[in-house]
């Protein structure tokens, strides 16, 4: 089996390792100002967090496509110079006896490394965005330093210009401008919300 063939066979465990790590991610994040996410969340929202999160900016996506490329061109360049018996390489892959060892043996030694490289990539990738996006945003909370960029328009005609932390398929997650209590709304509650200050179209 060669090394590629290895790694298709993996891919149907790729966005089930990225949900978890989509669920990690937002588990960090959330903690940081006392919430347990997962007790507001739908299945389907667990399942899309991965997509939310790649889609949340432009850099994490293209982030998590240098790590993916990074990830698998490392141990195929290996694979490449074991084949042709680089002392280097097979200390680097740990093939201390590759001579005993079949071809297909060696390929799944760099199909397994390849994923393990990739999954502890992946987990700093994530839990790292959770961490950082978190601790950023207590301390703009403490300091007062929040952008309230929303206005919540709520279903008894009153309205809350808000910092606006997440949202899924049940809940406004946010803090309304003069307040620094983290607030938990249902969607039914919210008649419509408002983009005040849209950076892309007041430019």
């Amino acid at each position: 089996m060669k090394f590629s063939e290895g790694i298709q066979k993996s891919l149907p465990f790729g966005y089930l390792f990225l949900v978890v790590m989509g669920i990690l991610k937002e588990s960090v994040f959330y903690y940081q100002i006392g919430i347990n996410i997962l007790k507001y969340s739908t299945i389907m929202d667990i399942l899309i967090s991965p997509i939310a999160t790649l889609t949340a900016h432009p850099v994490i996506l293209i982030a998590l496509l240098v790590i993916v490329v990074s990830s698998f061109a490392f141990p195929s360049y290996l694979s490449k110079q074991s084949n042709k018996n680089k002392k280097w390489a097979l200390k680097m892959a740990s093939l201390k006896e590759h001579e005993n060892m079949s071809k297909e043996a060696i390929e799944n030694h760099f199909t397994n490394m390849f994923v393990r490289f990739l999954a502890m990539m992946l987990l700093s990738f994530f839990v790292g965005i959770g961490m950082g996006e978190g601790m950023t945003l207590t301390k703009r909370i403490k300091e007062n330093r929040l952008k309230y960029d929303y206005k919540l328009n709520y279903s008894d005609d009153s309205s809350d210009l808000v910092h606006l932390i997440g949202s899924n398929s049940m809940y406004y997650i946010y803090l309304a401008k003069g307040n620094k209590t983290v607030k938990i709304s249902p969607v039914g509650s919210i008649k419509s919300i408002e983009l005040v200050n849209n950076k892309r179209l007041n430019n």
